[in-house]
Protein backbone atom coordinates (compact mmCIF):
# COMPACT_ATOMS: atom_id res chain seq x y z
CA UNK A 1 0.00 0.00 0.00
CA UNK A 2 1.26 3.45 -1.07
CA UNK A 3 1.85 5.84 2.10
CA UNK A 4 0.54 9.22 1.57
CA UNK A 5 3.66 11.97 1.53
CA UNK A 6 4.02 13.53 5.02
CA UNK A 7 2.64 17.10 5.43
CA UNK A 8 5.21 19.70 4.75
CA UNK A 9 6.83 21.41 7.81
CA UNK A 10 6.45 25.29 8.17
CA UNK A 11 9.37 27.50 9.48
CA UNK A 12 10.69 26.66 12.77
CA UNK A 13 10.52 28.66 15.90
CA UNK A 14 13.06 31.17 16.48
CA UNK A 15 13.88 30.84 12.29
CA UNK A 16 13.87 34.11 10.48
CA UNK A 17 10.34 34.38 9.78
CA UNK A 18 9.43 33.60 12.71
CA UNK A 19 11.75 36.89 13.88
CA UNK A 20 10.61 39.14 10.68
CA UNK A 21 7.14 37.91 9.32
CA UNK A 22 5.23 39.30 12.16
CA UNK A 23 7.28 42.49 12.79
CA UNK A 24 4.90 45.28 12.18
CA UNK A 25 7.67 46.72 9.45
CA UNK A 26 6.50 44.26 7.20
CA UNK A 27 3.31 46.05 6.51
CA UNK A 28 5.24 48.62 4.91
CA UNK A 29 6.18 46.38 2.45
CA UNK A 30 2.66 44.73 1.51
CA UNK A 31 1.72 47.50 -0.89
CA UNK A 32 4.71 46.86 -3.00
CA UNK A 33 4.46 43.04 -3.00
CA UNK A 34 1.16 43.20 -4.00
CA UNK A 35 1.77 45.77 -7.22
CA UNK A 36 4.60 42.95 -7.95
CA UNK A 37 2.27 40.04 -8.03
CA UNK A 38 -0.84 41.47 -9.84
CA UNK A 39 1.95 43.00 -12.63
CA UNK A 40 1.70 39.60 -13.87
CA UNK A 41 -0.73 39.65 -16.86
CA UNK A 42 -2.80 36.23 -15.36
CA UNK A 43 -2.40 37.78 -11.75
CA UNK A 44 -3.45 40.46 -12.32
CA UNK A 45 -6.49 39.40 -14.52
CA UNK A 46 -7.55 36.95 -11.61
CA UNK A 47 -7.45 39.60 -9.16
CA UNK A 48 -9.20 42.22 -11.46
CA UNK A 49 -12.10 39.70 -12.38
CA UNK A 50 -12.11 38.00 -8.54
CA UNK A 51 -11.04 39.61 -6.22
CA UNK A 52 -12.97 41.91 -3.56
CA UNK A 53 -9.89 44.35 -3.12
CA UNK A 54 -12.04 47.70 -4.89
CA UNK A 55 -14.80 46.85 -2.78
CA UNK A 56 -13.54 45.21 0.69
CA UNK A 57 -10.19 46.36 1.00
CA UNK A 58 -10.33 45.98 4.54
CA UNK A 59 -11.76 42.93 4.73
CA UNK A 60 -9.69 41.34 2.08
CA UNK A 61 -6.22 43.04 4.04
CA UNK A 62 -7.12 41.80 7.61
CA UNK A 63 -7.90 38.21 5.64
CA UNK A 64 -5.06 37.97 3.66
CA UNK A 65 -2.67 39.20 6.74
CA UNK A 66 -3.78 36.43 8.81
CA UNK A 67 -3.29 34.19 6.53
CA UNK A 68 0.24 34.89 6.25
CA UNK A 69 0.84 35.07 10.03
CA UNK A 70 -0.42 31.24 9.83
CA UNK A 71 1.72 29.78 7.29
CA UNK A 72 4.67 31.10 9.28
CA UNK A 73 3.28 30.54 13.19
CA UNK A 74 0.04 28.56 12.68
CA UNK A 75 1.97 25.03 13.34
CA UNK A 76 -0.32 22.26 12.36
CA UNK A 77 -3.19 24.86 11.07
CA UNK A 78 -0.80 26.02 8.92
CA UNK A 79 -1.26 23.20 6.77
CA UNK A 80 -4.82 23.47 6.51
CA UNK A 81 -4.56 27.12 5.77
CA UNK A 82 -2.80 26.19 2.72
CA UNK A 83 -5.30 23.51 1.76
CA UNK A 84 -8.22 26.25 2.37
CA UNK A 85 -6.55 28.22 -0.29
CA UNK A 86 -5.77 25.97 -2.49
CA UNK A 87 -9.76 25.32 -2.44
CA UNK A 88 -10.27 28.56 -2.99
CA UNK A 89 -8.67 29.06 -5.91
CA UNK A 90 -9.72 26.21 -8.00
CA UNK A 91 -12.82 28.26 -9.49
CA UNK A 92 -10.48 31.80 -10.26
CA UNK A 93 -10.16 31.58 -14.44
CA UNK A 94 -10.82 33.34 -17.24
CA UNK A 95 -9.06 34.95 -19.99
CA UNK A 96 -6.03 38.04 -19.46
CA UNK A 97 -5.59 41.17 -21.41
CA UNK A 98 -3.44 39.43 -24.20
CA UNK A 99 -6.10 36.85 -24.47
CA UNK A 100 -4.00 33.91 -23.00
CA UNK A 101 -6.99 31.41 -20.97
CA UNK A 102 -5.45 31.85 -17.14
CA UNK A 103 -6.13 29.80 -13.77
CA UNK A 104 -4.99 30.67 -10.20
CA UNK A 105 -3.15 27.15 -10.18
CA UNK A 106 -1.67 27.19 -13.00
CA UNK A 107 2.23 26.63 -11.41
CA UNK A 108 3.84 29.02 -12.84
CA UNK A 109 1.27 32.05 -11.48
CA UNK A 110 0.91 30.46 -8.20
CA UNK A 111 4.26 30.32 -7.67
CA UNK A 112 5.03 33.98 -8.86
CA UNK A 113 2.65 35.13 -6.66
CA UNK A 114 4.68 33.40 -3.93
CA UNK A 115 8.13 34.46 -5.01
CA UNK A 116 7.38 38.22 -5.00
CA UNK A 117 7.32 38.19 -1.30
CA UNK A 118 11.14 37.43 -1.41
CA UNK A 119 12.82 40.27 -3.74
CA UNK A 120 10.41 42.80 -1.84
CA UNK A 121 11.09 41.79 1.61
CA UNK A 122 14.48 41.89 0.77
CA UNK A 123 14.60 45.11 -0.60
CA UNK A 124 12.36 46.66 2.25
CA UNK A 125 15.33 45.93 5.06
CA UNK A 126 17.52 47.80 3.51
CA UNK A 127 15.55 50.92 4.62
CA UNK A 128 13.63 49.52 7.67
CA UNK A 129 16.13 47.08 8.91
CA UNK A 130 20.02 45.69 9.07
CA UNK A 131 20.16 43.88 5.67
CA UNK A 132 20.29 40.15 5.94
CA UNK A 133 24.20 38.33 6.08
CA UNK A 134 24.79 35.96 2.99
CA UNK A 135 23.79 33.34 5.12
CA UNK A 136 20.71 35.04 6.88
CA UNK A 137 20.12 35.59 3.25
CA UNK A 138 19.62 32.20 2.02
CA UNK A 139 18.26 30.67 5.37
CA UNK A 140 15.44 33.28 4.67
CA UNK A 141 14.81 32.05 1.15
CA UNK A 142 14.61 28.33 2.41
CA UNK A 143 12.14 28.77 4.90
CA UNK A 144 10.76 31.37 2.38
CA UNK A 145 10.35 27.86 0.39
CA UNK A 146 9.12 25.97 3.35
CA UNK A 147 6.39 28.38 3.59
CA UNK A 148 5.39 27.31 -0.02
CA UNK A 149 5.02 24.01 -0.04
CA UNK A 150 2.80 24.63 2.46
CA UNK A 151 0.45 26.54 0.09
CA UNK A 152 1.14 23.67 -2.49
CA UNK A 153 3.69 25.12 -4.27
CA UNK A 154 6.28 21.97 -6.09
CA UNK A 155 10.06 22.43 -5.97
CA UNK A 156 10.72 21.69 -9.48
CA UNK A 157 7.88 25.37 -10.11
CA UNK A 158 10.44 27.37 -7.57
CA UNK A 159 14.12 28.36 -7.75
CA UNK A 160 15.33 26.38 -4.88
CA UNK A 161 18.47 28.70 -3.95
CA UNK A 162 19.17 32.25 -4.51
CA UNK A 163 21.67 32.02 -6.79
CA UNK A 164 18.34 30.19 -9.44
CA UNK A 165 15.62 32.94 -8.25
CA UNK A 166 17.37 36.08 -9.76
CA UNK A 167 17.62 34.20 -13.18
CA UNK A 168 13.78 33.62 -12.84
CA UNK A 169 13.43 36.48 -11.41
CA UNK A 170 14.47 38.99 -14.44
CA UNK A 171 13.31 36.21 -16.72
CA UNK A 172 9.66 37.05 -15.53
CA UNK A 173 10.62 40.64 -15.09
CA UNK A 174 11.73 40.76 -18.72
CA UNK A 175 8.91 38.82 -20.36
CA UNK A 176 5.70 38.91 -18.41
CA UNK A 177 5.39 41.95 -16.05
CA UNK A 178 4.32 45.09 -17.03
CA UNK A 179 1.25 47.39 -16.21
CA UNK A 180 -2.20 46.64 -16.29
CA UNK A 181 -5.68 47.95 -14.85
CA UNK A 182 -4.98 46.52 -12.01
CA UNK A 183 -1.37 48.01 -11.14
CA UNK A 184 -2.67 51.39 -12.31
CA UNK A 185 -5.25 51.54 -9.97
CA UNK A 186 -3.38 50.36 -7.44
CA UNK A 187 -0.69 53.30 -7.66
CA UNK A 188 -2.94 56.09 -8.77
CA UNK A 189 -3.06 59.73 -6.97
CA UNK A 190 -6.59 59.44 -6.64
CA UNK A 191 -7.62 55.52 -5.69
CA UNK A 192 -11.36 55.57 -4.51
CA UNK A 193 -10.69 53.50 -0.98
CA UNK A 194 -14.01 52.89 1.13
CA UNK A 195 -14.57 54.11 4.17
CA UNK A 196 -13.43 51.32 6.85
CA UNK A 197 -16.50 49.26 8.05
CA UNK A 198 -17.77 50.46 11.48
CA UNK A 199 -18.92 53.59 13.14
CA UNK A 200 -15.64 54.51 14.85
CA UNK A 201 -13.96 58.54 14.50
CA UNK A 202 -11.67 56.84 11.68
CA UNK A 203 -14.94 56.45 9.30
CA UNK A 204 -16.36 60.16 10.63
CA UNK A 205 -12.71 60.97 9.75
CA UNK A 206 -12.22 59.17 6.92
CA UNK A 207 -12.77 62.09 3.80
CA UNK A 208 -9.98 63.96 5.50
CA UNK A 209 -8.15 60.27 6.14
CA UNK A 210 -8.49 58.69 2.44
CA UNK A 211 -6.19 61.42 0.73
CA UNK A 212 -3.17 60.53 2.85
CA UNK A 213 -3.67 57.22 2.96
CA UNK A 214 -4.10 56.95 -1.10
CA UNK A 215 -0.69 58.83 -1.24
CA UNK A 216 0.96 56.64 1.56
CA UNK A 217 0.13 53.52 -0.54
CA UNK A 218 1.60 54.77 -3.63
CA UNK A 219 4.62 56.41 -1.79
CA UNK A 220 4.82 52.56 -0.65
CA UNK A 221 3.86 50.96 -3.27
CA UNK A 222 6.33 51.95 -5.92
CA UNK A 223 9.20 53.17 -3.03
CA UNK A 224 9.17 49.37 -2.05
CA UNK A 225 9.84 47.67 -5.33
CA UNK A 226 13.34 46.48 -6.27
CA UNK A 227 14.18 48.97 -8.28
CA UNK A 228 14.51 46.27 -11.60
CA UNK A 229 10.70 45.78 -11.17
CA UNK A 230 10.00 49.67 -11.02
CA UNK A 231 11.98 49.42 -14.35
CA UNK A 232 9.85 46.96 -16.21
CA UNK A 233 6.75 48.65 -14.87
CA UNK A 234 8.49 52.13 -15.96
CA UNK A 235 6.96 53.92 -12.93
CA UNK A 236 8.98 57.07 -12.21
CA UNK A 237 11.08 57.38 -8.59
CA UNK A 238 13.07 61.23 -7.94
CA UNK A 239 15.54 61.76 -5.71
CA UNK A 240 12.97 63.80 -3.59
CA UNK A 241 11.67 60.69 -3.11
CA UNK A 242 14.44 58.05 -2.71
CA UNK A 243 15.37 61.04 0.20
CA UNK A 244 12.15 60.56 1.94
CA UNK A 245 12.07 57.03 1.91
CA UNK A 246 15.37 57.10 3.42
CA UNK A 247 14.53 59.63 6.40
CA UNK A 248 11.26 57.39 7.08
CA UNK A 249 13.50 54.44 7.00
CA UNK A 250 16.07 55.74 9.92
CA UNK A 251 12.85 56.91 12.07
CA UNK A 252 11.82 53.42 11.11
CA UNK A 253 14.70 51.71 12.19
CA UNK A 254 15.73 53.85 15.57
CA UNK A 255 12.24 53.39 16.73
CA UNK A 256 10.82 50.14 15.47
CA UNK A 257 13.86 48.37 17.67
CA UNK A 258 13.24 50.04 20.82
CA UNK A 259 9.20 48.97 21.29
CA UNK A 260 8.15 45.96 23.80
CA UNK A 261 7.39 43.10 21.82
CA UNK A 262 3.61 43.54 22.34
CA UNK A 263 3.65 46.86 20.05
CA UNK A 264 6.68 45.51 17.89
CA UNK A 265 4.60 42.01 17.12
CA UNK A 266 1.41 41.39 15.17
CA UNK A 267 -0.47 40.72 17.74
CA UNK A 268 -1.08 36.61 16.54
CA UNK A 269 2.74 36.65 15.74
CA UNK A 270 3.51 38.07 19.41
CA UNK A 271 1.14 35.12 20.90
CA UNK A 272 2.85 32.39 18.81
CA UNK A 273 6.37 33.59 19.82
CA UNK A 274 5.10 33.56 23.75
CA UNK A 275 3.99 29.92 23.37
CA UNK A 276 7.19 28.93 22.06
CA UNK A 277 8.96 31.35 24.70
CA UNK A 278 10.91 33.32 22.24
CA UNK A 279 12.86 36.53 23.48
Amino acid sequence: MKQHDPDPAPPPPGGILWDTAGDVRSLLALPAAFVLQVAHPAVGAGVDDHSVFRTDPWGRGRRSLTSVLMWVYGGEEAVEEGRRLRRLHRTIQGTDPHGRRYHALTPAYYAWVHATGYPVARYARRYFARPFTPDEDERFYAEWLMVGRILGIHDRDMPQTTAEFWPYYRTVLAEEIGQNAVVDELIARDRAIPAPPGRGVLRVLWPLLRPVLTRVLRFLSIGLLPPEAREALHLRWTAGQERRLRLLGAVVRSVVPRLPERCRFLPFAQRARAAARLP
